[in-house]
């Protein structure tokens, strides 16, 4: 998926002019609903995807939690921190049941958490 199309689905799924937003390389997105008003928003993001988003077999780091975007195409998987959501799309999965796309998007956020590439910075912060 082209970054600005990636955009465009997080900007579909996160709703509220408040809350500003991160977005990683393999479609992991950090919302930051309060950040201050000298923060680095991606500074920020980055560290909370360094700590939350690597896979840790065992801990609740491996944990997950789907939820199928109304109205679709997709899902949102979530894990452990409540601001650290990963987006699959129906072309990434052969298999639609929670547990593959939980995998597949526990797999990305993953990825994202060991990379660590932002791709876009959402801030709605009030100027």
């Amino acid at each position: 998926m082209a970054e600005h199309e990636l955009v465009e689905v997080w900007r579909r799924i996160i709703r509220g002019d408040g809350k500003s937003w991160v977005v990683f390389a393999h479609a992991t997105c950090v919302v930051l609903p309060a950040p201050g008003p000298a923060d680095d928003l991606a500074r920020q993001a980055v560290d909370i995807l360094r700590e939350y988003g690597p896979v840790v077999a065992g801990s609740s780091a491996g944990d997950f939690g789907t939820i199928t975007l109304e109205p679709g195409p997709g899902w949102v998987v979530y894990g452990h921190h409540n601001d650290v959501l990963t987006y699959v799309g129906p072309g990434e999965v052969t298999d639609a049941t929670d547990l593959a796309v939980g995998l597949h998007g526990r797999a990305k956020r993953d990825r994202d958490g060991r990379e660590l590439t932002v791709v876009h910075v959402e801030d709605k912060r009030a100027a």
